[in-house]
């Protein structure tokens, strides 16, 4: 491999991301998932329920574990994880195929509370969390930063809304990865992909 300004071209000829070389499962979510448009309620629900996991270890922890995590999340529905008591937090702090920490845990449960709430005022998860969409679609990509004027004060108001394990970074990284920012480097094959989806995407 090459790599020329953040970016590195594979053996395949496709230009990526650096952090895309490192292993074959960053390579698929890079090329399939990262940064292209999502207005799918679970999914968006999915992805900061595995935002709030990751938060001081790895994605690629989190990537790898994504599967037992829907199995033992039902599927990430708020409606059904939303009714999870007492015996689905034992059930999951048994569960060798996810994290098992409890407070992240009960932070799920609790948010898929706050996400029936949101529902019944916002209408959709995906219209709220598109609401925080920066101006301008097309702006320089800034992969080097943690964080975001939008992400704090999307993170502020998750928080005024009870939800728990969605600081400013947890925030911009679901901001990053469901297409809300196109943060693929210039030069990246796919962010050209991502720049199409992003302008032929309804926005909800």
């Amino acid at each position: 491999m090459t790599q020329v300004r953040s970016v590195v071209v594979g053996d395949d000829g496709v230009a990526r991301c650096w952090w895309a070389a490192s292993t074959p499962d960053y390579r698929d979510y890079h090329d399939l998932e990262w940064g292209f448009p999502v207005a799918d309620d679970v999914r968006l629900f999915e992805k900061l329920s595995l935002e709030a996991f990751q938060s001081g270890l790895s994605w690629l922890t989190i990537l790898r574990k994504r599967e037992a995590f829907r199995r033992a999340f039902a599927g990430f529905d708020p409606e059904r994880v939303a009714r999870f008591g007492d015996d689905d937090v034992l059930r999951l702090l048994d569960d060798a195929g996810i994290v098992r920490n409890r407070a992240k845990i009960e932070a799920v449960i609790n948010n898929a509370h706050r996400s029936l709430e949101m529902l019944s005022t916002e209408g959709s998860l995906a219209g709220y969390f598109w609401g925080f969409e920066p101006p301008g679609r097309d702006r320089r990509p800034r992969p080097d930063l943690a964080t975001s004027p939008e992400a704090v004060a999307l993170a502020k108001d998750l928080k005024r809304r009870g939800w728990r394990f969605v600081g400013p970074t947890t925030a911009h990284a679901f901001m990053q990865a469901m297409g809300l920012v196109n943060d693929h480097v210039e030069g990246c094959d796919i962010r050209t992909r991502v720049e199409h989806a992003r302008a032929e995407f309804e926005r909800p």
